[in-house]
């Protein structure tokens, strides 16, 4: 039916142009929002009217006549009805549904696959934690978002590279290391040295959580630790503040591994916000905006004019104290980017950071390096409530202050969690409710989705055939509105697919699957499979097969796994 649909739109174009010669308006389907007035509806002939200075309901009737007259129409059409002011609805002969079945299994693992990026390459920058703690709910959010949308670009063609940017210097690394020292002299939270350190008055306070006790003892015991990007041994002096700090460093950096390790994320870099500094970047960006003539000096500081592209005020770039404000480094790091070949670059950021997108494409436009307005994108989602036996959580022990990514794993399922965390907009409140996570029925999302997918196997393996030989399958059975319905419903994923990728929306992809799985449950239900007749029986084992394989696929998508047995 995927390609049905692209002949019969090839079709449509063809007479548009017959009708109205020169016409802009293009050739495109709807559903109809009432089923039974048909599978595909198209307001052309709305569209037409005034050009061509006609009733909707004329052009409509001379549309539709010339429909009539085509060969792909006369194929594949059972009726094209005039509704409304001047709506088309096009009701599909059965034959037509039954190819989308054919064309799933032909693709296999492919089926949604496009060439339209064509290797073309793209950053997507997620997670980007600091080294300071283990990773938290919200940390997740941005993982799953982050993988999914990555997955998503690959889908249709895509070159796609995963990054994640962390600070392993600063204020927080300061905080992290003087907690660590402390801890290490023996003093803990509540005591009097607790929370004021005179050489870091700009804290915020000191971490709290147990771990810092557990960096703490391994420290003194001099141990070594390696994380995906370093490798430190202690020196166990509780003086030697510099081996604290990287010992802390790596330590969590580990600890962050074995947190994307649960949730089966890798990264292909990890991008030291240090280096930025060290190679000099940070000081030739800021350089070149000063050359450009985009900043000025006042209050003793250095500013940006972001007003002149967009912002609501101008930023400081250079403190009085000669730092640098926390805008310049990204700026830096993202000139990197286009420098590296990413001509499209996404960012996956908390709500938190939106006051950051303004100054930081101000910076990138003023820095003339030949990078796009609107560059790079940016996904912001918010934080996530965690609910369990209908109270919300907000400490872990782990973390001391709030709900690790690890925690909530260890409750449910990495599945789960992911299928959870993409449920809804990204930028819209989320509770996750950790009881509904675990329960084993169907108002349980993923296991909703996931049990669809294991029920066929199970049908599959009742049955004990050759599944590879559904593909050659009579389908002209399949004619009932049940398994029309849902042949219907695979021959969407494609084109969902494509707009999920585009709009980097992971969340249309679990709308989609569980109304796939809903009109599975809803066939199995109708119609039994494994019955005498043998042609009935296999046209109705390759449709379930197919849907098998996009439910496959699309909780690929997600990096959901798919089982066969629940």
């Amino acid at each position: 039916m995927l390609s049905v649909k692209q002949e019969l739109l090839g079709t449509l174009a063809e007479a548009l142009q017959r009708i109205a010669p020169g016409s802009e308006v293009r050739a495109a389907f709807e559903s109809p929002k009432v089923a039974v007035h048909g599978d595909f509806a198209t307001t052309a002939a709305m569209q037409l009217a005034r050009p061509l200075k006609q009733n909707p309901r004329q052009v409509a009737e001379a549309l539709r006549n010339d429909l009539l007259q085509q060969p792909s129409y006369q194929r594949w059409a059972e009726a094209i009805d005039i509704a409304g002011p001047g709506f088309i609805n096009i009701r599909l002969k059965p034959a037509a549904k039954q190819e989308v079945v054919r064309e799933v299994l032909a693709a296999g693992g492919s089926c949604g696959r496009k060439a339209d990026g064509a290797g073309e390459r793209v950053v997507v920058e997620f997670v980007s934690a600091n080294p300071t703690g283990p990773l938290h709910v919200g940390h997740g959010r941005q993982a799953a978002l982050g993988d999914a949308i990555c997955n998503l670009l690959a889908t249709q063609g895509w070159q796609v590279h995963r990054e994640y940017y962390y600070n392993d210097a600063g204020v927080q690394i300061q905080t992290l290391t003087h907690s660590t020292q402390l801890r290490a002299r023996g003093f803990r939270p509540g005591d009097a040295v607790w929370p004021t350190d005179p050489e870091n008055p700009a804290s915020k306070g000191f971490y709290n959580g147990d771990y810092i006790q557990d960096i703490a003892d391994d420290f003194l015991a001099k141990k070594t630790i390696t994380a995906s990007d370093r490798s430190f041994t202690a020196s166990g002096d509780v003086d030697d503040v510099e081996s604290i700090r990287n010992f802390a460093v790596a330590y969590l950096r580990h600890e962050q591994d074995k947190d994307l390790q649960a949730f089966n994320l890798q990264f292909d870099e990890y991008y030291l916000e240090s280096s930025l500094y060290s190679s000099g970047r940070v000081d030739k960006a800021v350089e070149r905006l000063i050359a450009n003539g985009k900043t000025y000096e006042a209050d003793g500081a250095l500013w940006l004019k972001s007003t002149d592209y967009g912002d609501d005020k101008d930023r400081v770039m250079r403190k009085k104290d000669g730092t640098y404000t926390y805008f310049v480094p990204d700026v830096a790091y993202h000139i990197t980017k286009w420098e590296r070949g990413y001509r499209k670059a996404v960012n996956i950021q908390g709500t938190d950071h939106h006051g950051t997108i303004a100054r930081v494409r101000a910076g990138l436009q003023a820095a003339d390096v030949g990078i796009p307005k609107g560059y790079p994108d940016y996904v912001l989602h918010t934080m996530v409530r965690v609910v369990k036996g209908g109270e919300e959580v907000k400490i872990s022990k782990r973390a001391g202050s709030y709900v690790t990514l690890r925690d909530l794993i260890e409750w449910t399922s990495k599945d789960a969690v992911r299928f959870f965390l993409l449920s809804r907009k990204p930028d819209t409140e989320y509770t996750f409710d950790v009881d509904l996570a675990v329960a084993r029925n169907n108002d349980n999302p993923v296991y909703y989705v996931q049990y669809a997918h294991a029920r066929i196997h199970s049908v599959l393996a009742a049955w004990g055939g050759d599944v590879g030989t559904l593909a050659q399958a009579d389908l002209s059975p399949l004619e009932g509105p049940q398994a029309q319905a849902l042949m219907l419903q695979l021959a969407k994923y494609p084109e969902m697919l494509t707009a999920a990728a585009e709009g980097e929306a992971p969340h249309d992809v679990t709308f989609y699957l569980r109304e796939l799985a809903a009109a599975y449950h809803s066939y199995y239900d109708a119609e039994r499979i494994l019955v005498d007749d043998e042609t009935v029986k296999r046209a109705r084992l390759a449709l379930i097969l197919a849907t098998a394989q996009v439910l496959h696929n699309g909780l690929a998508v997600l990096g959901v796994s798919a089982p066969t047995k629940m």
